[in-house]
């Protein structure tokens, strides 16, 4: 349904006047729109011609009111169910935490990732722009928080330079992706009271041009089944807990979490343990209460023995000049079990880097056996929909690229 519609359609769902609502992309493939509707069986189909009935329809508990289909970045398709408090009580620690106007001159003033802001003029209405899908947790909690203020979002298929110079906005929440696009292209990203950043891992430098830029940029952490964002640069929304178990995985609880996956209570029972949801992200929760992201679990390679976390990687691979963008995976590798696999965005694309300078260059930054052993240079990286990069792609990339290896190519150096 068109965007409109479906923030209507939120609202009663939100107020129980209305169903619960399954929002679904609606550039989906039939084919791919026939398994989801399967798997997740609603009652009621809306399109824009009208609702038909869904003959296998189940319905959901009463104070469910939506569900959503998770990134699919593990390749296991599932959905969140999210009770209206949920959602609601995740937007109002949202906007406790932004600020009751969102506005520049009232924000300047508050820390937020250590850097400065320039608290340039804004309307102060509090209008959320709208650009990442609604339905991914990401745009419908832009969806939710506006319906909290009672400000309607403007909404967009797409964000640029000129977007941004003419909406009348304050606030906005972007993927990594979308901010460093903006910075190129030299947007008046300044304009806003807060940026809202997630959907993947931030590189410092990221951050630190949008200071420069004057962009009042919020770090978040969160996934479907916490509603969205749950930590701010950091620190955990006031009524959310984190704490970490024996194998160094982030436990999340609160008034925030969702309430099982459709359909799929093995899948539940799986990811719930005494009332916390069980991440597959692995983490620290300091003195202070803030926490500290070290990437997921099951991104983690296994070479020759060694436990390699992609995102320490790909953090130093960001700091060498000619390296625009990178995702670290592991390929399969009849030696070593798994090979750390370096795929790069290069700054010049005319002059793509060696594996055996990359190779040089990040011998005093990470322990040998971390040192990726092949590279693959594309022109960008493959994303998800929900701003994440798109592991299973890349994992097919680098798959490819070990087959050509053997075969007698030149992209490894041991």
């Amino acid at each position: 349904m068109p965007e409109p519609d479906l923030l209507g359609a939120l609202s009663a769902a939100l107020d129980g006047t209305g169903p619960a609502i399954l929002p679904l992309d609606r550039n989906l493939p039939a084919s791919r729109l026939r398994t989801v509707l399967n798997a997740f069986a609603p009652t009621a189909i809306a399109t824009a011609d009208g609702i038909d009935r869904f003959v296998a329809g189940t319905g959901v508990a009463d104070d469910v009111a939506v569900v959503l289909t998770t990134s699919g970045s593990t390749g296991t398709l599932k959905a969140a169910e999210l009770t209206a408090d949920a959602l609601l009580a995740s937007a109002r620690a949202s906007l406790a935490r932004i600020g009751p106007t969102h506005s520049g001159s009232e924000n300047s003033g508050r820390a937020h990732s250590g850097r400065a802001h320039s608290g340039s003029a804004h309307s102060g209405s509090g209008r959320w722009l709208c650009c990442l899908p609604t339905h991914h947790i990401s745009g419908l909690g832009v969806l939710v928080r506006s319906l909290v203020t009672g400000v309607t979002p403007v909404f967009a298929d797409r964000v640029d330079a000129a977007m941004i110079a003419s909406a009348d906005c304050d606030c906005i929440s972007l993927v990594p992706t979308q901010l460093r696009r903006l910075l190129e292209a030299g947007a008046a990203v300044d304009r806003f009271g807060t940026i809202l950043l997630g959907g993947a891992a931030t590189p410092a430098e990221l951050l630190d041009a949008a200071a420069a830029a004057g962009a009042h940029v919020v770090t978040t952490y969160g996934m479907t089944e916490t509603c969205g964002g749950c930590v701010y640069d950091g620190m955990p929304l006031d009524g959310v807990l984190v704490k970490t178990d024996a194998a160094g995985l982030l436990r999340i609880g609160g008034p925030t979490l969702f309430s099982r996956y459709r359909l799929a209570p093995e899948l539940t029972d799986a990811s719930m343990e005494d009332g916390w949801f069980v991440t597959s992200d692995l983490g620290q929760v300091r003195a202070d209460g803030s926490v500290a992201l070290r990437g997921r679990a099951d991104d983690v390679i296994n070479t020759g023995g060694e436990k390699v976390v992609p995102t320490q990687v790909e953090y130093a691979l960001r700091g060498l000049d000619w390296v625009s963008d990178a995702v670290v995976v592991g390929a399969r590798d009849l030696e070593w079990g798994e090979r750390v696999t370096a795929i790069i965005v290069p700054a010049d694309r005319k002059d793509p880097p060696t594996l055996a300078r990359l190779r040089m260059e990040l011998r005093d930054a990470l322990p040998r056996y971390a040192v990726p052993r092949a590279l693959v240079c594309v022109g960008e990286i493959p994303m998800l929909a929900s701003g994440k990069p798109d592991r299973l792609k890349l994992r097919m990339i680098a798959a490819e690229q070990y087959v050509s290896d053997a075969a007698g190519g030149a992209g490894t150096e041991g």
